[in-house]
């Protein structure tokens, strides 16, 4: 349900930048909800028109979870109303065949995240198979504490290399099928793809513009394939969200980056200080 367009009407973004701004439902975690509530909320969801989106299906522990209930994890789903073309499930590590047959029939979208899943040593998504069963599947980072950089051009990378070699197969998933997740596949999951999601006559101007000027990038002969394989954050010069310019000259132009991060070290210091988990976030090594 989309309550605001076209700028903030408070906070320090506004006037800076162009927002769309929707309404999701979203719950984090599949146990902590009862049938009663996750009927309830599919209802409220349908009837206002609201996406739901939640991790799902993310470790083993899920799917034994399900399995307590005598379901697979998209049964459960059908059981309680969650599936359908409104619904965007992250993760979905741990799936069977007849799962993968739910979500293509009902329309449900999938958030792929490679590098939260091999990070935390949750699974690998079967990838291959929701694809050629027809099911939409975006492209997502999770968190920081399980991804790190939340670099959507690395995350791009590991999700075309990564079921490489899980299958042995070395064309089993195209660079161009991977861009398309991290576009128009993404803004289908969003229900926005008649407005983002790829460069046409009647859409917003959004898009980036990459530095390929360097010797890491050298030689290319498929500009997505050099995209997928070899581009990182730092080759981004540009980027423009609905025609105005965000990023330039790879320099941040909405806020002060430098502030941002030093007060980010400051108070993520402060927080695990009072937590009195010093001792235990520090590396194996000794640092000077």
């Amino acid at each position: 349900m989309i309550e605001s367009e076209y700028g903030l009407e408070q906070g320090p973004l506004k006037g800076k930048l162009p927002i769309l701004l929707i309404n999701w439902i979203l719950i984090l975690f599949v146990n902590r909800v009862s049938d009663g509530l996750y009927k309830e909320m599919t209802a409220i969801s349908k009837e206002k028109n609201i996406p739901i989106t939640m991790h799902y299906a993310e470790v083993k522990a899920d799917r034994d979870f399900f399995a307590s209930q005598s379901h697979t994890p998209m049964s459960y789903c059908d059981s309680v109303g969650l599936l359908g073309p409104s619904t965007l499930l992250v993760h979905m590590v741990h799936l069977d065949d007849s799962d993968i047959g739910k979500l293509a029939e009902t329309g449900t979208h999938v958030a792929h995240c490679p590098t939260s899943n091999a990070k935390l040593a949750s699974g690998i998504c079967r990838l291959p198979e929701l694809f050629h069963a027809g099911v939409n599947v975006g492209l997502g980072t999770d968190g920081a504490p399980c991804n790190n950089t939340n670099d959507l051009l690395q995350e791009i990378k590991l999700a075309a290399i990564i079921h490489k070699a899980k299958s042995y197969d070395p064309t089993i998933i195209s660079a161009e099928q991977v861009l398309e997740m991290a576009t128009i596949n993404g803004a289908k999951a969003l229900g926005l793809q008649g407005s983002i999601g790829s460069l046409e006559v009647g859409k917003k101007a959004d898009f980036v513009a990459i530095d390929m000027r360097h010797a890491r990038l050298q030689p290319y002969f498929s500009p997505v394939s050099a995209v997928v394989y070899s581009v990182t954050g730092r080759d981004v010069e540009m980027v423009v969200v609905d025609g105005k310019e965000v990023v330039k000259g790879g320099k941040l132009q909405t806020m002060n980056e430098e502030q941002v991060w030093r007060e980010a070290e400051k108070r993520s210091h402060d927080v695990v200080e009072r937590a009195g988990l010093t001792e235990k976030v520090k590396g194996r090594w000794p640092t000077l």
